[in-house]
């Protein structure tokens, strides 16, 4: 049984001024730096092309930092690769991504939009996990999904810094 999720990142600047950024490598250079403090993080690819945005990141959590429960599954770091894709930019901007974990017990999946607001703009996530493993299964998926709170506020944050500085 799947877990879903909802998340908001709202911002003070239009939403072309956002999806500029998320077309910006520096933009994302920001967010793996930030992101480095909690784990190894690097940009896979940046495509831009007039269709739209592809990115892979890539985000290495050292096994002994996992929950106890996830440990009790993955034997190994726990090595993810995340791809995200966007629209070319519109009224609104469509998105999705996808996080895998190599041989993972499970999938996290996505949809992202990105529209216009009164006061600026709103990036809405709405997030799906799968585990594939009995008894414990639904245990990680809640785990996983309130592990991502984290990351997007995070992301957010990032996002609105390096905005109120170009």
């Amino acid at each position: 049984m799947a877990r879903r999720m909802d998340y908001s990142a709202r911002f003070e600047h239009p939403a072309e001024k956002v999806y500029a950024a998320l077309g910006n490598r520096d933009y994302w250079e920001a967010r793996m730096e930030e992101m480095r403090k909690y784990s190894d993080n690097h940009i896979g690819s940046l495509e831009v092309t007039d269709d739209g945005i592809d990115l892979v990141l890539h985000h290495v959590l050292p096994r002994k930092d996992l929950p106890e429960i996830a440990q009790t599954v993955l034997k190994k770091d726990l090595i993810i690769t995340r791809r995200e894709t966007y629209t070319r930019f519109g009224e609104p901007v469509t998105g999705t991504y996808e996080a895998s974990i190599p041989a993972g017990p499970g999938s996290l999946t996505g949809t992202m939009e990105l529209f216009s607001t009164d006061t600026g703009c709103t990036l809405r996530t709405s997030s799906e996990a799968k585990v594939f493993i009995p008894i414990v299964g639904g245990k990680l998926e809640q785990l996983m999904l309130t592990s991502l709170v984290d990351v997007f506020q995070t992301e957010a944050d990032v996002t609105a810094a390096w905005l109120a500085q170009q």
